[in-house]
């Protein structure tokens, strides 16, 4: 009997500590921030017709997204841009003059887009809402898009996603520009714009704001806390035969 009681309690002492791992473990992989991203963010310099998504996550506990302003980039600027509809959502497009035409492939452009404005809907706390455009003609002569963005929230707070994308290596800034990359024409390298997740993804979808990578990697984590665990239980039950074996003998 003495013998079976030191065997539990060896189990117990096993089992705290692996629990308390485990648990550790799943602390790590707690939800990561979100950013305000396009997606794809990659495409061909130069392409024409080609569908993105502004992917705007919900980072308030408390406050819904109501107004979403995008500025596109003036030195490398976009002729035209088709906006798709979002169930509840206004948008408005700007142009501006250029002082150098734009040649397409339909002629010379005069005017660009300088910015397009989201209102009237919302983005509830743990939501996320892609708002779809159609660029008339990618620049052919940049390697890389910036697209500062404003995100208002229904408590009045305005988070400014302005910074420039980190260096290869560097630390990420809080508040990163959405950032599209342009690649040669013909790169195997190049993610196909106007893909099926920009299409689709816009009008009322919406869900959680964790990005799929973080998904991954809590998954990773959580298993790997579930293994320390499950080693801990094993070892405990190892003991107790042992012990069981030794008074039997």
């Amino acid at each position: 009997m003495r013998m079976r009681t030191d065997a539990r309690t060896a189990v117990r002492r096993l089992a705290v500590p692996a629990a308390l791992a485990a648990g550790g473990v799943l602390l790590i992989a707690g939800p990561a921030s979100a950013h305000v991203t396009v997606q794809p963010n990659q495409a061909a310099a130069g392409a024409a017709d080609q569908v993105f998504a502004f992917r705007v996550p919900n980072e308030s506990d408390t406050a819904s997204t109501v107004k979403v302003d995008v500025y596109f980039p003036t030195d490398h600027p976009i002729a035209s841009a088709l906006v798709g509809p979002v169930a509840g959502w206004t948008s408005e497009v700007k142009t501006a003059k250029l002082a150098t035409p734009i040649q397409t492939d339909d002629g010379p452009v005069t005017d660009a887009v300088s910015e397009i404005i989201w209102t009237g809907g919302k983005i509830a706390p743990g939501q996320y809402q892609d708002f779809t455009v159609d660029f008339g003609q990618l620049p052919s002569n940049a390697k890389q898009l910036q697209f500062k963005t404003l995100q208002t929230y229904s408590d009045g707070n305005v988070v400014r996603w302005i910074d420039a994308p980190a260096a290869a290596g560097g630390t990420e800034p809080q508040h990163p520009a959405p950032t599209l990359n342009l690649t040669a024409a013909g790169s195997d390298s190049a993610s196909p714009a106007g893909s099926t997740d920009a299409k689709t993804s816009g009008g009322n979808n919406q869900a959680s704001a964790s990005s799929s990578s973080s998904d991954d990697a809590a998954r990773v984590l959580g298993g790997i806390g579930v293994a320390v665990g499950v080693a801990g239980v094993a070892l405990g039950f190892l003991g107790w035969r042992r012990g069981g074996r030794g008074s039997a003998s």
